[in-house]
């Protein structure tokens, strides 16, 4: 049954708003570039999927940058007819085309800050595209504002800043009819994406939490496009993100991008447990980059704080403004010591618990009563709500009292400038400020600690300004919680909820001495101005060049409805056995090695009676049965179950243990297959997976003859992963001496004598058969987990040795579409049973003896 979690979502992924009524047909934009091919509305039916397999129309790399917000201004002409635009300086999606190459195309797709009547958004389309590369997605009004201020700030915002809606007054219950304003709003944009892209060619990269399911719509429509994503705000930890209803549609839209971003390792590690904790999937670092297993596609991961545009901030510095600015404000506060807040007006922003930790500051140390200014600049909120009215009321009440208690005449503790700052003003106040304080309880990254450095640097050494010519210098206070904490090692940190803390950092702060602050600033100057916009996104999009090289050589297809699509991704010599493929191979051959694992494959992983079916017996009797067929069960468990179970088939082998102890018959004694015999090495391993079984719950041990494995599948995932880890260093450490083997696998840690492996018994049945002059011209090999592989592996090397010959026909097949060494899948034990029935059936009947026929019909 589909879950409440995908209510309504098909209707409006074929573009039905059951909440917002039907939008309006509009007139589509001209491609830019063409591909062959009929592109369709987007919908259910796959057989309209682009798959990109025409050629390219293109010469060059194009990308499109995605945002909620076009980087452009628009304005009202004087007379009222028509529009005015012009580029946004400010937008960093302006500013990151510096880091892309030179001859790289670059084309945006986002909204526009202003409401254009629907008779001119043709003409305002086509203007903006010819004009400046940008196309601009209109959202009904009706939409935006369940989109926008409804999901985006009132959901998705505050729970990313770690908010929970712990009543309907404090952040609201989930409204669901908002979430479809999301999904509405998402699938207008990949429209707008989808109406200018060349999947050939170009290059998607999409930025913010506004437009996380964006991923979905454009994958579902093109398998193999090459598509980043960019998280500008916090991601919370596991916990936090878990209580959002719509948890994992969001999740697995994300997946469907090729690479995903985050300013730091918190923002990432908390993203990486959510994927372990709510999908099951583990991540693996590879030469310094972290990827993601996701269906045969690898995610890659980014962890790169964004930087400031030094351009644009030198040519600010050199305004004739600026310094004129500084004048008057130096003479404003000549003689005092100023400290500077630059925040937008928000409840995370922590603008409330710098003042009072300013007013405990003045408490502490009277000294700077009478000298130390906070001048605080409070941004226009672009949120709205309660919870935004009373931090406002709560900030001026706090500013009137501290002032109260102690202003003096000419001397106002606190200035708050509570109006839209230029910025120009902004940097003549950054050069006056002796520190700059952030006390944000949460914020994504937060460049206004970046600006003041560069701010205090100055444009060059060889200015005329008394204050350029001196040694350059500047302090930081900066709350814990910040993205751009990690990267500003000089900076005095802070909890900022901790207001005594924060009161004696700022007092450090502004009592150190120069020389110290000279330090500390030249330090983070040669950070920033190394660590720009232009770097960020340079190496944002090599990473993404490199994720997406292999996407045009693998062969990849959709599954899954809604939000629950993803893209199967496989080699090109990857793929599905055809029944009546293998038989018609089977029926031509006259020597036969079958070897079949058994959970997993003949046994599916989730049933917890083990005991094969009548069906199981049936089958492997009459295939072993056949006396052109070598039939094995090839299995990790023991050997006393698997010789019970497989009582009635009497001709069939059986590798028990992974191989340690083997029989071709069941009349035939077992083989002792491992080069040792000598177990006292369990002696030592069994109190060591004891002391971790004992700490790590819903872990236990499995007691073998010939090993012993550590189960953690059902332990706390991070928690076992991390444990596992560390007993496999610890068992490699006391069982150096021994001769064993200690290996990992999923959800276990295993040790088993050393040279046995499901590998050697494939190499010793053909081997074996070759022997008696039985070579195998028929090889059926299936599997479904990593210890299956060796088995694999093995298969490609007997050939190269002689063992089997190199017309031998071979089936090495895999269950479940994943990375693997077989060459063929099939997709569960169900499919393996049909295949494995349509062999027994093919098989010949004068192949067997009597007897063998009674017992296997």
């Amino acid at each position: 049954m589909m879950s409440r979690s995908y209510t309504n979502l098909l209707d409006l992924a074929s573009g039905n708003f059951p909440a917002m009524g039907q939008p309006r047909e509009k007139k589509r934009l001209p491609r830019v570039m063409t591909v062959p091919g009929v592109i369709s509305e987007l919908d259910d039916d796959q057989a309209n999927s682009v798959t990109s397999d025409a050629p390219s129309s293109a010469i060059q790399d194009r990308i499109i940058i995605v945002a909620n917000q076009l980087p452009v201004k628009a304005k009202r002409r004087p007379d009222n007819k028509g529009w005015s635009f012009s580029w946004d300086d400010d937008s960093l999606l302006l500013q990151l085309k510096d880091g892309l190459p030179e001859e790289m195309e670059v084309l945006y797709v986002g909204s526009l800050k202003v409401d254009v009547d629907p008779v001119e958004q043709d003409d305002v389309s086509q203007l903006l595209l010819d004009k400046f590369k940008c196309v601009p997605a209109f959202l009904p009004s009706d939409i935006l504002t369940k989109f926008y201020h409804g999901f985006c700030k009132q959901h998705l915002w505050p729970l990313f800043h770690y908010m929970l809606p712990f009543s309907a007054s404090h952040g609201g219950r989930f409204d669901r009819s908002l979430w479809e304003a999301y999904v509405a709003a998402n699938k207008i944009f990949s429209q707008r994406v989808i109406e200018v892209i060349n999947p050939e060619d170009d290059y998607v990269w999409i930025h913010d939490y506004h437009l996380m399911v964006l991923p979905t719509f454009l994958r579902r429509r093109f398998n193999r496009l090459r598509m980043g994503f960019f998280l500008h705000s916090p991601f919370p930890s596991s916990e936090i993100y878990r209580t959002l209803p719509v948890r994992e549609e969001i999740m697995k839209a994300l997946l469907n991008s090729d690479l995903i971003g985050f300013h730091t390792y918190d923002y990432a590690r908390h993203f990486l447990s959510c994927c372990s904790r709510m999908l099951g999937l583990e991540y693996q670092s590879k030469r310094g980059y972290i990827g993601v297993e996701y269906y045969g596609r690898t995610i890659g991961i980014k962890i790169m704080p964004v930087g400031i545009h030094m351009g644009q901030i030198k040519s600010v510095l050199s305004l004739p403004d600026k310094e004129w600015r500084v004048a008057e404000l130096k003479q404003q506060f000549e003689g005092k010591t100023v400290l500077l807040g630059v925040d937008d007006m928000d409840v995370f922003k922590g603008i409330d618990l710098k003042l009072l930790a300013m007013e405990q500051m003045l408490k502490q140390h009277p000294k700077w009563q009478g000298r130390a200014v906070l001048v605080q600049i409070a941004n226009p909120s672009r949120g709205r709500g309660k919870d935004l009215e009373d931090i406002q009321a709560e900030i001026q009440a706090s500013c009137k009292r501290i002032n109260e208690t102690f202003g003096q005449p000419g001397y106002e503790p606190i200035v708050l400038i509570d109006r839209p700052v230029s910025l120009c003003e902004r940097f003549a106040y950054y050069t006056i400020a002796e520190c700059v304080v952030v006390t944000a309880v949460r914020d994504g990254m937060n460049l206004t600690p970046y600006e003041y450095i560069v701010g205090r640097q100055g444009v060059s050494e060889s200015e005329s300004s008394s204050e350029s010519s001196g040694p350059k210098k500047s302090m930081l206070v900066v709350s814990e919680f910040i993205g751009c904490s990690p990267s500003l090692s000089g900076a005095i940190r802070v909890n900022p909820w901790n207001t005594e803390s924060t009161a004696e950092a700022m007092n450090e702060a502004i009592s150190m001495s120069d020389a110290e602050k000279q330090l500390r600033h030249e330090k983070h100057y040669r950070y920033v101005s190394s660590h720009d916009v232009a770097f960020w996104s340079r190496s944002f999009f090599q990473d993404l060049e490199r994720t997406c090289k292999d996407h045009f050589r693998r062969r990849c297809w959709g599954i899954g409805l809604s939000f629950g699509f993803r893209v199967v991704a496989l080699d090109p010599n990857f793929r599905k056995l055809s029944i009546d493929h293998i038989v018609s191979v089977y029926l031509r051959s006259k020597n036969r090695a079958i070897l079949l694992d058994y959970d997993g494959t003949v046994m599916p992983q989730t049933s917890h009676n083990k005991t094969p079916s009548a069906e199981v017996i049936s089958i492997i009797n009459a295939l072993s049965g056949d006396t052109k067929n070598t039939v094995f069960v090839v299995s990790g468990r023991g050997r006393e179950s698997l010789g019970k179970w497989f009582s009635p088939c009497k001709k069939l082998g059986i590798a028990a243990e992974h191989g340690f102890f083997m029989r071709w018959s069941a009349n035939d004694e077992w083989e002792l297959c491992g080069q040792n015999s000598e177990f006292g090495w369990k002696q030592i391993a069994e109190p060591v997976m004891k002391l971790y079984t004992e700490s790590t719950d819903g872990s236990s041990i499995e007691t073998k003859e010939s090993a012993l494995v550590w189960h953690h599948r059902d332990a706390d995932p991070g928690f076992g992963s991390s444990q596992a880890k560390e007993m496999l260093d610890h068992l490699e450490s006391v069982l150096a001496n021994e001769p064993v083997a200690v290996k990992s696998g999923q959800f276990i840690v295993e040790v088993k004598p050393q040279g046995v492996s499901k590998g050697m018994v494939a190499e010793k049945i053909f081997t074996t058969m070759s022997e008696k002059g039985k070579q195998a011209d028929f090889v059926l090999c299936i599997g479904d987990d990593r210890s299956d592989e060796e088995m694999f592996e093995i298969i490609s090397n007997a050939i190269s040795s002689g063992i089997l010959s190199s017309s031998t026909s071979v089936f090495a097949c895999t269950v479940g579409q994943k990375p693997s060494k077989a060459r063929y899948y099939l997709d569960d034990p169900a499919e393996v049973l049909n295949m494995l029935e349509a062999l027994a059936e093919a098989s010949d009947p004068e192949s067997f003896t009597d007897t063998e026929s009674e017992g296997s019909l």
